[in-house]
């Protein structure tokens, strides 16, 4: 009997913003809860974050932004990845987003918007019921 592969997600830090705490300790939580993390590091160009996702074989690739370039970056990722041809990979995002900017980013394709306050066992939940193995 084959054994199912464990979820895999990445946790990116994509343009210039330098505070990646929270992006760590979401990566430890997906960790705990027994998925595979990919973390990329700081100052990631979007370009990077999709190639990454690719070669690494994510299911889902977790956004954080806390310096106000969600806009942007987070529409640019989807973007790439339907070039590429990987727009299976689910792409969620967390950080400093103000409530109008969420409906805009669902609708471009972002699946998730985790804002401060949502607790680690909600975000972790939310993965385990939304994002399977490709």
């Amino acid at each position: 009997m084959k054994q199912k592969r464990k979820v895999r997600v990445m946790v990116a830090k994509p343009g210039l913003d330098g505070h990646d705490r929270g992006a760590r300790i979401i990566a430890r939580a997906y960790r705990d809860a027994g998925f595979e993390v990919v973390y990329t590091g700081l100052h990631q160009t979007p370009e990077e974050i999709v190639e990454a996702a690719i070669q690494e074989d994510v299911d889902m690739i977790g956004l954080s932004s806390l310096a106000g370039a969600h806009k942007y970056l987070f529409p640019r990722t989807v973007e790439l990845l339907r070039e590429k041809g990987a727009d299976d990979i689910v792409v969620c995002g967390g950080g400093i987003v103000p409530d109008e900017d969420i409906e805009m980013l669902k609708e471009i394709g972002i699946k998730k918007i985790f804002t401060p306050g949502t607790t680690l066992e909600e975000i972790v939940k939310w993965v385990e019921e939304n994002v399977k193995p490709r």
